[in-house]
């Protein structure tokens, strides 16, 4: 008798279950000649000895969690992962059969994991949720389902004890089920492709997305504007967003949410407000209706129907890269981002200090601030492992305080070239394509560092500065020698942050991570940290103590987008009926038609002329503010 199920296991496999120093100390030891002695039962229990006197067992069927060893280690421990490579060192794997976990039948995940998981799991199914399939390949077996809250991996063909998920304990059962189901509905409908992302379960096609309501209130709100909005309308919008809740429509009611949180900006006069901003959100519940009808794009994807408002994570372990600083008066903001290698997602960790009249703190001075047992400047430099990690709907990390003890942090080093391809960008213009792939911003899912990346720099071409706008611009290439434009502005919360970020490219960096955008067919990168030979450089952090001399841009010529969009914006902000200028419109239709932007000025004229009849207000201005905002690059 053998276990094909050990046989199978691939070292990434096997540094998944358990992690990569304990499984390089294994085979350390078992290369000095320290071998455990096996013993194979016949119910296929596999049991070894070691020279310490430790012994550890592995049961047939219950797979490396159901491991148990004499050592007294919590978890996993070097004598469970000794065993492990010890008989495959033995037994050396065969030939892998390739198959797909949508094989495995509903009385099989019944007898693993009891028929209450399979009840959970059929609410979520009845209700629908999305899934992102990736099929496995005999270069690597591992099959995997990305689903809203964790990725489910299945490291052994046909094994269910062989499951990797970050989901807590509580949620593990029911988050393998959905992802053999979504599996199974990969196998019916897109047999051929190896990646497909779909919708699962549902009702299907529906007359209806769930916001009518919500539109009414925004309508009210755009034709009235955030500097008339009275309090019937913003009790309105916690009801809606209440609904919205109960339905688990989760993006609508975020957008709701953030729309409610402009309007209270306002109303205290703090600089959060934005009047871009608070347009853009109105469009946002108009644009997510329309999809979510349409059918173009996963309901789920749309509505945000299967996302949980927040999933406590199993154990983690997270790669920083870099922290970002930003603040109004009263309040400074800190944004430490993190890399799952795992999951091939980026968390976001935010914390807020408040801000006395007349005190300056910047960046530099929360450096020294302490997160989670950690100043700030070491968590933004830092691998994090937790056990005591929760992740929101919108990726925003939460580690528990309470037990702080279960999370530790050692420095970054190289782990950024160690990160899997989704989250390290080495070919700019294969993923600008990717990019411009991407369904609109305003009907994607509403995820915090959607595209943060980490990107590998061969070359920094040019560093300049443009003292009108404040910004520093620098041209990089990847090893293919296609060029990208990191570009950032200066802020008074991070003062430091533009000569350092000068100096660090000048130094010739080797990776630096960013927000990543699509705009004009190549990358638009605003950074947060970079990479080079003498370690990371936190820009936002960075004492103001070092000037850099930087070569000058030309003044930027005037953007037609940037000014129509604003035009609208204002229009928004003071209500629609109480908006009069036609000709200004008028004026920036024309501006975007010399400007080479045709289709904009179309749906622009219908607005200002709406504007002159008193007819049709609301819907030609969304119809501008959707088409200006689809021409425009992300913002």
């Amino acid at each position: 008798m053998t276990r094909p199920d050990l046989r199978a296991l691939t070292p990434a496999a096997l540094v998944t279950l358990a992690n990569r120093g304990l499984v390089k100390r294994a085979v350390k030891e078992l290369d000095a000649g320290i071998v455990p002695t096996l013993d194979l039962a016949e119910d296929g229990t596999l049991t070894g000895r070691f020279a310490d006197g430790s012994e550890a067992v592995l049961p047939a069927g219950a797979g490396f969690d159901g491991a148990r060893c004499s050592c007294g280690a919590v978890g996993t421990c070097r004598h469970r992962v000794g065993l492990v490579v010890a008989y495959q060192r033995r037994h050396p794997a065969a030939e892998l059969v390739v198959t797909s976990p949508g094989a495995i039948t509903d009385d099989e995940l019944a007898a693993a994991f009891g028929n209450r998981a399979l009840t959970a799991a059929r609410r979520v199914h009845s209700a629908g949720y999305s899934a992102r399939i990736r099929r496995p390949t005999p270069a690597d077996p591992v099959a995997e389902v990305e689903l809203s809250a964790c990725t489910v991996r299945f490291l052994v063909p046909g094994e269910l004890g062989y499951v990797h998920t970050e989901a807590s304990e509580a949620k593990r059962e029911q988050t393998i089920v959905l992802a053999v189901w979504a599996f199974r509905a990969a196998d019916e409908s897109a047999p051929e492709m190896p990646e497909v992302q779909l919708d699962v379960g549902g009702t299907g096609t529906r007359s209806t997305s769930g916001l009518e309501s919500t539109l009414e209130v925004a309508d009210r709100l755009l034709l009235e504007g955030a500097a008339d909005a009275g309090p019937v309308l913003l009790a309105s919008l916690d009801r809606v967003r209440a609904d919205l809740e109960a339905a688990q429509l989760r993006w609508p009611s975020e957008a709701v949410a953030e729309l409610a949180a402009q309007l209270g900006f306002h109303r205290s006069r703090s600089a959060h407000y934005r009047a871009r901003r608070f347009a853009e959100l109105l469009a946002e519940l108009h644009a997510r209706h329309r999809a979510a009808l349409s059918g173009a794009s996963p309901r789920s994807r749309v509505l945000g129907t299967d996302e949980p408002g927040e999933t406590p994570l199993r154990r983690v372990r997270l790669t920083s890269l870099g922290c970002r600083i930003s603040g109004v008066p009263g309040e400074r903001v800190a944004e430490v981002y993190f890399a799952d290698a795992r999951t091939a997602s980026v968390l976001v960790l935010r914390r807020t200090w408040p801000v006395g009249d007349g005190e300056k703190r910047t960046g530099h001075d929360l450096a020294s601030q302490r997160v989670n047992g950690t100043s700030l400047l070491g968590l933004a430099g830092s691998n994090v492992v937790s056990e005591s990690a929760y992740r929101s709907a919108s990726r925003v990390l939460r580690l528990a305080s309470a037990r702080v003890a279960q999370t530790t942090t050692t420095p970054v080093g190289d782990s950024w070239a160690r990160l899997p391809s989704p989250l390290v960008v080495r070919d700019y213009r294969a993923f600008a394509a990717e990019i411009a792939a991407l369904p609109p911003r305003l009907i994607r899912p509403r995820v915090a560092a959607e595209l943060v990346r980490v990107l590998r720099v061969a070359e920094v071409r040019r560093v300049t500065y443009h003292p009108g706008d404040q910004r520093l611009d620098a041209e990089v290439t990847d090893d293919l020698g296609t060029p990208a434009r990191v570009s950032a502005h200066y802020s008074e919360y991070r003062p430091g942050a533009l000569d350092a970020l000068a100096a660090a490219l000048s130094a010739g960096p080797r990776y630096l991570s960013g927000a990543v955008q699509h705009a004009h067919n190549s990358l638009l990168i605003d950074p947060i940290a970079v990479l080079t030979a003498e370690g990371l450089t936190h820009p936002d952090l960075a004492p103001d103590d070092h000037p850099v001399s930087l070569p000058l841009a030309p003044a930027p010529t005037p953007d037609a987008l940037t000014s129509a969009l604003d035009l609208l914006a204002q229009a928004a902000h003071q209500g629609l009926l109480h908006t009069h200028d036609a000709d200004a419109f008028t004026q920036a239709a024309a501006a975007l038609n010399a400007a080479g932007y045709p289709a904009a000025a179309t749906a622009l004229t219908p607005f200002a002329d709406a504007l002159t009849t008193r007819t049709d207000l609301t819907q030609t201005w969304l119809t501008a503010q959707l088409r200006l905002l689809l021409t425009s690059p992300p913002s």
